[in-house]
C-alpha cells in the first residue's frame, strides 16, 4: 500500500502545473475534457449592458455570446446555463441547460425557451410569449472544463403600476394576501423599479403599498401634510421592510399589454353584479380584470366617460382624454368604490380572447 501511494505521488508531481482563472493552479492531466490541454486559455462572456424591455406575449432574445483568447480554432463542448435570479440574488431557478444539442428547460419555462446558436460563440436566451412573472435579471453562464464564467442580463416589462385595495378596505393586505390580490387581477405585485417609474411618469398615491421585495411604499409628487408633510420633497417614501404575515397594508401592482379585446357592453336597464358577469359570459367573453382595464387604458388608450362593474366588484371607467363631466382633468382610471353588488345599477367591462 505505502509502495502504491508512493508511485501515485511521483506521477502527480511529475505533471506540470497551470494557472487556473482564479490564481491557482491546477493539475494540467487529463486537460479540460475537450481533448486539449489549458494553455493559458481564458474563457471571455459577454451579454447586453442596458435592460432589455418587452411587452407581454412577445418573444424576446436576452443575448449571450462566449470567447477565448488567445482564440481556440477547433470545437469545445461547452455546458451553457441559463438559470433566473431571485430579487437579492441569494436564489436561482434553472431556466435552460444545454451541451451540445442537447437541452433541457425548467419550470414555467418549459418549452417556451430555447438557445439561439446562429453563430459560433453564441449562447442567446430566447423566450416566447413573455409572461409577467418572467420580469427580472437572467444568468448566462458557461462552463468549459474548469473554466467557468457567467453575465448577467435584466429583461423589464413595459406596463402600468397602479394600486389596489380590495372590498373590505385600506390596509387589509398581508404580503401574502397583497400578491394573490395582483394577480387574481391579472397583474403582479410591483417592483421597486417599477413603482419609481410610474413615480417619475406622475403616480401620486397617498396610500401605503407593498412591493415585490416586501417593502411597503408609496409615491408622492405633491407634497402635502396628510403624506408625509408639505416639508419633505416629492419622492418614493418608504416604511421599509415589513413583516410579511403580520403587517397590513394596500398593494401596487403591474400590469401589462392585453392579448385580447376589452370592451364595455350596456343594457338600457344596467345590471347588477351578477347580471353583469352573465352578460358578459352570454356574450362570449368574461367579465373583465382590474388589471386588463388598466392595461387596456394605458396601451390602447381605452377611453370611456361611463361606469362599469369589474371582476374585483368595483365600478370604475378609463380616462385616456381627460374632458368635462368625466371626472379629474388628468388620464386614469376613475373607480367608483365597491358598491352593494344586489343593488348597484351600471354598465359592464368585458374581456374576450378572440
Amino acid at each position: 500500500m505505502r509502495f502504491a501511494l508512493s508511485v501515485i505521488l511521483l506521477q502527480l508531481i511529475s505533471l506540470p502545473l497551470c494557472p487556473a482563472q482564479n490564481g491557482a493552479f491546477y493539475i494540467n492531466g487529463n486537460g479540460n475534457g475537450n481533448g486539449e490541454h489549458y494553455n493559458s486559455v481564458k474563457l471571455h462572456i459577454e451579454t447586453q449592458k442596458d435592460r432589455l424591455f418587452a411587452f407581454r406575449g412577445e418573444n424576446v432574445t436576452l443575448t449571450c455570446h462566449y470567447r477565448y483568447e488567445p482564440a481556440v480554432n477547433m470545437t469545445r463542448k461547452v455546458r451553457v446555463k441559463w438559470s433566473k435570479l431571485n430579487m437579492d440574488f441569494s436564489k436561482e431557478s434553472d431556466v435552460i441547460v444545454a451541451i451540445g444539442l442537447r437541452h433541457r428547460s425548467f419550470g414555467e419555462f418549459r418549452g417556451r425557451v430555447y438557445l439561439q446558436q446562429n453563430e459560433e460563440g453564441e449562447a442567446s436566451l430566447v423566450i416566447t410569449d413573455v409572461r409577467l412573472e418572467d420580469y427580472g435579471k437572467y444568468k448566462c453562464e458557461v462552463i468549459d472544463g474548469l473554466e467557468d464564467e457567467s453575465s448577467i442580463v435584466e429583461l423589464e416589462l413595459r406596463g402600468v403600476v397602479f394600486p389596489y385595495q380590495p372590498h373590505h378596505g385600506r390596509y387589509q393586505l398581508n404580503f401574502h394576501d397583497a400578491k394573490q390580490a395582483c394577480e387574481e387581477q391579472d397583474a403582479m405585485i410591483a417592483s421597486f423599479e417599477q413603482l419609481f417609474q410610474a413615480w417619475e411618469d406622475g403616480l401620486d398615491w397617498c396610500n401605503a403599498g407593498w412591493l415585490m421585495d416586501g417593502s411597503v411604499q408609496y409615491p408622492i409628487t405633491l407634497p402635502r401634510g396628510p403624506c408625509g408633510g408639505k416639508g419633505n420633497s416629492a419622492g418614493v417614501r418608504t416604511y421599509g421592510q415589513r413583516h410579511k404575515n403580520l403587517h397590513r397594508y394596500d398593494v401596487f401592482c403591474f400590469a401589462s399589454t392585453l392579448k385580447g379585446k376589452l370592451y364595455f357592453l350596456r343594457h338600457p336597464m344596467k345590471f347588477n353584479f351578477d347580471e353583469a358577469v352573465k352578460a358578459c359570459r352570454d356574450d362570449g367573453g368574461e367579465i373583465a380584470k382590474v388589471g386588463q382595464l388598466y392595461a387596456a387604458w394605458k396601451f390602447l388608450k381605452f377611453d370611456r366617460c361611463e361606469a362599469g362593474w369589474v371582476a374585483d366588484g368595483s365600478v370604475r371607467y378609463p380616462i385616456a382624454f381627460p374632458r368635462p363631466k368625466c371626472g379629474p382633468s388628468e388620464p386614469g382610471v376613475r373607480s367608483f368604490g365597491f358598491p352593494r353588488r344586489e343593488n348597484g345599477k351600471f354598465g359592464v367591462y368585458c374581456f374576450t380572447m378572440s
